[in-house]
């Protein structure tokens, strides 16, 4: 009798949440701030509640979590306008030019139409996309590309492959997520604190942001990593950093993994002896993903290329401001002591302050084992988007995903804070709420600093009750 009511508790659950995807997925809009957080609310609810009852069930969650993603295949995003870029950029390849060398908006002023349905496409990404070279990367391109492919006259039909490319890619990352969590020691089930959050549904499968794709990269190479097939784990490291540049990030923590030497011990700064065969070994991983990354960017090498993508990618640290922490408490000491914005400055600070702490726990913190490791990805880029300029929602995906194989879950309550950044959108001119974005990072920071230093025990998995 229970396990019926169980049951129907499931379903009746289950046909809820669908309606509240359909909800996000066809009817709202970014500006209905109230709206979006009542619905999210809700879909977290029934996310803590099916993981909480329902967590030893494994074949429930899959199945759910597949059908949730599901909802959103027919649906044109409501909630980003990055998508257009991707539809046009596929079309460029398509139609034989380098996406890396025009901007969109040169072609709309002077009334050449290079691709389908370009007005529109140009109109909906916006002027401040329009007018930016292209800066996703090769394995990204090779995605939008397949997308023009199959649809190059409807952006309906290409948002359907985009959008089923990225729920293949999070069935990989279920497959994969299992088989690291196995190697752990921990219940394979953990996986569904990624793949059934709503966060990820919705920013991911509906905004069409390609992190899975990056993220399922990332993992198995991982997985072959962690099962001594480093040369085919460096690939597909290459093929990560290639859909998106964030694993770059990860490249020195690897190396304690290669030459197993405990740095943190060190007095003196007399280092201990490095066996030769292990560093040959970490150098020829270097250059295969170094190698592997700069070979997929070749069919689209030109003059032009480097000067433009790397204008493009230093927009985010010299122009654009989102949802910023600490920057955002540096931005008004500079107004305090120097009168005006001071980005251009703080902008080339944040990535010297993020080297130097990815340096540190290269060497004096231990990585040598894959759970260390992971945790120490997992800090390395918490360091990196608590520090930066701009910390738009679907960044948090690559955090959620590390903090399944670790203690750590203050990924898990950041994706319900970080929905608190879309009042932005609340107003027809875009403003933020700077007092919700200090609700957002006070709840992050607070429950960090528990796990860090107060919570003693942590369980690894919600018991099915």
């Amino acid at each position: 009798m229970i396990g019926t009511q169980k049951n129907n508790y499931v379903y009746v659950l289950t046909s809820s949440t669908i309606i509240l995807y359909f909800f996000f997925a066809y009817f709202l809009e970014r500006t209905q701030f109230y709206q979006f957080l009542g619905s999210y609310i809700l879909l977290f609810g029934s996310f803590f509640y099916l993981l909480k009852y329902h967590f030893k069930n494994e074949q429930l969650l899959f199945n759910i979590s597949i059908l949730f993603r599901l909802v959103f295949l027919f649906a044109t995003p409501n909630l980003s306008q990055d998508f257009y870029r991707f539809i046009w950029d596929g079309r460029m390849i398509l139609e034989g030019l380098n996406p890396y060398l025009y901007l969109p908006e040169n072609f709309i002023n002077q009334h050449i139409y290079p691709v389908h349905e370009a007005t529109a496409l140009y109109n909906g990404m916006g002027e401040l996309n329009g007018s930016h070279y292209t800066n996703y990367p090769p394995i990204n391109q090779l995605c939008f590309l397949i997308a023009a492919i199959f649809s190059s006259k409807s952006i309906l039909g290409s948002v359907v492959v985009l959008r089923l490319l990225i729920i293949f890619a999070d069935i990989g990352i279920i497959y994969f997520g299992k088989k690291i969590l196995e190697l752990l020691k921990i219940p394979t089930a953990t996986i569904f604190w990624y793949a059934l959050n709503p966060f990820i549904i919705i920013e991911l499968t509906g905004n069409l942001h390609f992190e899975p794709v990056m993220l399922l990269f990332f993992i198995w190479s991982l997985y072959l990593l962690f099962k001594q097939r480093w040369i085919w784990a460096a690939i597909l490291l290459a093929l990560s950093i290639s859909v998106k540049l964030i694993p770059f990030l990860f490249l020195p923590l690897f190396f304690q993994w290669f030459i197993k030497q405990d740095f943190s011990k060190t007095i003196n700064l007399k280092l201990p002896k490095i066996n030769i065969k292990s560093l040959s070994s970490l150098i020829a991983f270097y250059t295969i993903v170094l190698g592997t990354t700069l070979l997929l960017f070749l069919p689209f090498y030109s003059t032009e290329l480097i000067n433009n993508y790397s204008n493009s990618v230093g927009l985010w640290f010299r122009n654009f401001e989102f949802n910023a922490s600490f920057y955002y408490v540096f931005r008004e000491i500079g107004y305090l002591f120097r009168g005006y914005n001071e980005i251009a400055v703080i902008g080339k600070i944040i990535p010297v302050l993020t080297i130097l702490f990815v340096g540190f726990i290269t060497f004096f913190r231990k990585n040598s084992n894959p759970k260390q490791l992971i945790t120490a990805f997992l800090f390395a880029l918490s360091f990196y988007y608590f520090t930066t300029t701009t910390m738009h929602p679907w960044y948090l995906a690559s955090l959620i995903l590390l903090s399944v194989f670790t203690k750590y879950r203050f990924p898990i309550v950041w994706s319900v804070t970080i929905l608190l950044s879309y009042a932005a959108y609340s107003n027809e001119v875009y403003k933020e709420n700077l007092w919700l974005v200090s609700l957002e990072y006070l709840i992050v920071y607070g429950y960090l600093i528990w796990e860090l230093f107060f919570k003693t025990t942590l369980k690894l998995s919600t018991d099915a009750k």
